[in-house]
């Protein structure tokens, strides 16, 4: 019994050291979102996706936490913002079986349509057109599967001058 309460005593110093920690505070009041960043360009510094004569490639597939974007770019993870320059093509597509997606780009579109609706045979192709910084809403579902097998998430692209 006396052991327990050590213990139990020890996990709240610790807990209490966490809470007081000022680098945990800095990592909650940090956003997590490129479009909330005064200057979201400057995060495209080290590569974008595509260029004028080679389309950016967008990966959607559905997950176990929902569903994901991945960008044509080396290491790029699902649901990371990505860069595209204005102009360049957009495919989004799936390389999963039997898939469909839907991109939500929201009321402000930067491909000129809201709704990106296409599946593992049918990529859609679009057009970064105008410039800024976009939150979009994607999801993914497996054809003929049960209630409960799609996913979606959310992400960011950033369209460059």
């Amino acid at each position: 019994m006396r052991t327990y309460r050590f213990f139990l005593a020890g996990c709240a110093v610790f807990a209490l050291s966490l809470a007081n920690d000022p680098m945990t505070h800095a990592q909650k009041s940090k956003s997590s979102y490129a479009c909330t960043e005064a200057k979201p360009e400057l995060l495209c510094a080290a590569s974008t996706c595509g260029s004028a004569s080679q389309p950016c490639y967008v990966d959607i597939k559905r997950t176990n936490n929902g569903a994901s974007a991945t960008p044509s770019l080396a290491g790029a993870k699902g649901n990371s913002p990505f860069c595209v320059k204005a102009g360049t093509s957009v495919v989004w597509k799936s390389d999963t079986k039997h898939q469909g997606f839907i991109i939500d780009m929201g009321p402000t579109s930067p491909f000129g349509t809201d709704d990106i609706i296409g599946g593992s045979n049918r990529s859609v192709n679009t057009v970064a057109k105008t410039p800024g910084c976009y939150k979009y809403s994607v999801g993914a579902c497996i054809s003929g599967e049960i209630y409960g097998m799609c996913g979606n998430n959310t992400a960011e692209v950033i369209i460059l001058k």
